[in-house]
């Protein structure tokens, strides 16, 4: 069974490995990922993200030079979400594709706010590497 998906892009005027370094790194995400949290931390079972529902866990796929920044998002009521994210070259800078998904429970209003707050996040990640030296 498919569920609705939008996949969302951002072109970014830095070379897609500085781009992919910044995204990858978790430490970076209260930089630029607001729906994620005003925080992180390292724990064992990968990295915890204070977000406005409570804590969630999010977990990256390993680093890679095909600029995959998957990851997967488990929430407070033990929902894990799988949110695929790509770094590509377009020209001498990038483009991020990042896919949402209604999740099952999801109203077409909460899906359509989701997408929203996913689209301010990579304007803010756009914004951060073009006016970092």
């Amino acid at each position: 069974m498919t569920v609705p998906s939008r996949t969302l892009n951002v072109t970014i005027d830095r070379p897609p490995d500085q781009v992919y370094a910044f995204a990858a790194n978790p430490r970076n995400l209260p930089r630029w990922a607001a729906g994620l949290g005003a925080s992180v931390r390292k724990s064992d079972a990968g990295w915890i993200v204070e977000t406005p529902p409570g804590l969630a866990t999010i977990r990256f796929v390993e680093n890679n030079d095909l600029g995959v920044l998957d990851h997967y998002v488990t929430l407070t009521s033990g929902v894990e979400v799988y949110v695929p994210m790509r770094v590509i070259p377009n020209g001498t800078g990038s483009e991020v594709m990042f896919t949402v998904f209604q999740t099952p429970g999801m109203s077409a209003e909460q899906f359509a706010e989701d997408a929203r707050l996913v689209e301010r996040d990579l304007q803010t990640l756009k914004a951060v590497l073009e006016r970092s030296p």
